[in-house]
């Protein structure tokens, strides 16, 4: 595989896909002059993500327009990647009746993986059903798990990744601000330092490459963190959009930076699964 130039993404999107699809059309432009061969864009960037994530308001909002796997529209991506690889979140039309919240992988072949969302924050389970598993595949830039936003508040969803051979873990997210204490400065609000953490943590755990993209600006009543990142397998960010737009471009060895990293302490393989619970429970709340 050897060295794999990568980029994520801090945009802003909206429920119009024509606009979107420009939007889609200018950063795919733009990261094919820095040579970038993998490109991660953000969660619902193909039709804009919810209005709110409070019940009351949530219910009056119609949602993102529904897209088909095998669709135009993700044939449309995928042309438009050509050798590059692009992955993207969009509203997912299941073949069972159901809508998700999803991230596809595309290049000019094709579809390469999906993942549906399994971890709902708030109200998000009023408009989307949930996806139940974590998945690795194999791409021309390496071995790639997905996931989406909050999926990444759960050290479980990336270290199924990293046991299923995932040598870089791309998370797209819609993460907002606070919605309390909301910090003036949007790089000092306490859910944009959450956001940075996960981010760090997952990748040194189980020391992977890390790219983070996500939504920035304003849509509805939420105001996005950006933060967009490449986060290499010993946690150290190295490259960064801040809280505005941009692309966070970074250049690695991915294989030599995975041995590197694992090389004295591999935390994948001096695991313990024996001193595990085979079997975890949901755990009971405080003073229930």
């Amino acid at each position: 595989m050897g060295t794999v130039r990568m980029a994520a993404v801090a945009a802003e999107f909206g429920r119009e896909l024509e606009e979107d699809f420009a939007i889609v059309e200018r950063l795919v432009k733009e990261a094919r002059a820095e040579n970038v061969q993998l490109l991660a864009l953000p969660e619902a960037c193909l039709g804009g993500y919810l209005l709110s994530l409070d019940t009351e308001e949530a219910a009056l909002d119609a949602g993102p327009p529904a897209l088909a796997l095998d669709g135009p529209e993700i044939r449309r991506l995928a042309a438009l990647a050509g050798g590059m690889t692009v992955v993207a979140g969009y509203c997912e039309a299941g073949q069972d009746g159901h809508r998700y919240n999803s991230v596809v992988c595309v290049n000019g072949d094709g579809v390469l993986g999906n993942h549906r969302k399994v971890h709902q924050p708030l109200s998000e389970d009023a408009s989307y059903a949930s996806g139940d598993r974590f998945r690795a595949f194999d791409t021309p830039v390496g071995r790639i798990g997905m996931m989406i936003c909050y999926d990444k508040a759960f050290p479980e969803s990336a270290r199924a990744l990293a046991l299923d051979g995932a040598q870089i873990g791309v998370c797209v997210s819609a993460w907002p601000g606070s919605r309390t204490n909301a910090a003036a400065d949007l790089a000092e609000d306490r859910w944009k330092r959450r956001f940075d953490l996960f981010d760090r943590a997952r990748a040194l755990e189980n020391q992977i490459v890390w790219v983070s993209a996500n939504q920035s600006g304003t849509f509805g009543s939420l105001r996005f963190v950006g933060s967009a990142k490449v986060v290499d397998p010993g946690g150290d960010i190295l490259a960064d959009t801040g809280v505005d737009a941009g692309i966070a471009v970074a250049e690695l060895d991915v294989t030599k930076a995975l041995e590197t990293a694992r090389r004295s302490m591999g935390h994948l393989r001096d695991r313990r699964p024996d001193a595990y619970p085979a079997e975890t429970r949901n755990p009971t709340p405080s003073g229930v």
